[in-house]
């Protein structure tokens, strides 16, 4: 391997070791109550590899909120992906509350996002990821058929912040299963009224 090749490797799984404790961090404690020296020491890497890849703290923790958006996001995009389209929604939709109930998805995504970030670049993220992948899986079920021609953009941001609310209500829930029972019952029962009707079968 050449050195340069050597360099970008070790590079890389330091980033990834920094990510990784920062993650478990963040998401066990929460931002707050995290120290960059903590992280430093989980990773066993130095302060100054850190800064190397990192500008601070917050800088750190938007790369990791980053990171569980994209696999949030995956878990459901894998979903949106089945055959049926109706059913890859529906399913694809509860799936992405479910992700919520992670305690570390949680802290990071529910608790402290907004907080540490501002709401305009967490709400930026999430559109890149979750609105994205809602979006696509509307297009998808319009393109077959199965739910009537909507404005896409618009339905896609207003369905992502309802899986957003319901995310919240399902963690803060003292029920969580129960909770999300009724969330998946009620995304179902939205979606229906844009299902189009199968035509009746003439006798």
């Amino acid at each position: 391997m050449a050195k340069s090749d050597k360099r970008l490797a070790q590079g890389e799984a330091t980033r990834r070791a920094l990510l990784d404790a920062a993650r478990a961090a963040f998401g066990s404690q929460g931002y707050a109550a995290t120290s960059l020296d903590e992280i430093v020491a989980a990773a066993a890497v130095t302060k100054g590899a850190l800064y190397y890849h990192f500008a601070d703290k917050e800088s750190l923790f938007r790369a990791v909120f980053e990171q569980v958006e994209r696999e949030v996001s995956d878990q459901a995009v894998a979903e949106f992906l089945q055959p049926d389209p109706w059913q890859a929604l529906i399913v694809g939709c509860r799936l992405w509350v479910e992700a919520h109930l992670a305690s570390d998805v949680r802290q990071i995504v529910l608790n402290d996002a907004r907080a540490v970030l501002g709401w305009e670049v967490a709400r930026a993220i999430e559109t890149r990821f979750s609105t994205v992948a809602v979006r696509g899986a509307l297009r998808k079920a319009m393109s077959a058929g199965v739910l009537t021609r909507q404005p896409l953009m618009p339905l896609a941001l207003m369905l992502t912040g309802a899986l957003s609310e319901s995310c919240l209500y399902v963690a803060q829930a003292d029920d969580p299963a129960t909770a999300l029972e009724e969330v998946g019952g009620l995304i179902a029962t939205m979606l229906l009224g844009m299902r189009v009707t199968e035509p009746a079968l003439s006798s």
